[in-house]
């Protein structure tokens, strides 16, 4: 576990490479999610000028849209594997033995992957004619 507030503190701490990148990884998905997130808010509430911005078929016509699906998805991939990533570090403090660690991780990784596959699955295949 790195706990370094500085790039070099961190390669300093790091026991490993990919330690490294999952260290460097939370800093610049928490500032990109901090954008998307924001993008997102503003386009669904504030750009549109009227409440019914945010209805039903506002929603589907968005979602009719690439771009807007591979947006929400990255939203959806970021903020997975960033809260995944930190739900790590906290069982690596908090689980008292190996053994704990191991099963409260495994718990962990399935139920965000069925989670990530039916958001994702949620996402790409929604096509409803209005």
């Amino acid at each position: 576990m790195i706990r370094a507030k500085t790039y070099q503190n961190a390669k300093v701490q790091a026991r490993s490479n990919p330690e490294l990148a999952w260290w460097v990884f939370m800093r610049v998905s928490g500032l990109v999610l901090v954008f998307l997130v924001l993008g997102h808010i503003y386009m669904t509430f504030i750009a549109q000028n009227d409440i019914a911005s945010s209805e039903y078929s506002v929603v589907i016509n968005k979602l009719s849209q690439p771009v807007w699906k591979f947006y929400d998805w990255l939203i959806l991939a970021l903020a997975g594997l960033h809260g995944l990533n930190g739900a790590r570090y906290s069982i690596e403090d908090y689980g008292r033995t190996q053994k704990a660690r191991f099963w409260m991780k495994t718990t962990l990784y399935t139920v965000a992957g069925a989670l990530f596959i039916w958001g994702s699955i949620g996402l790409f295949t929604f096509n409803v004619k209005v």
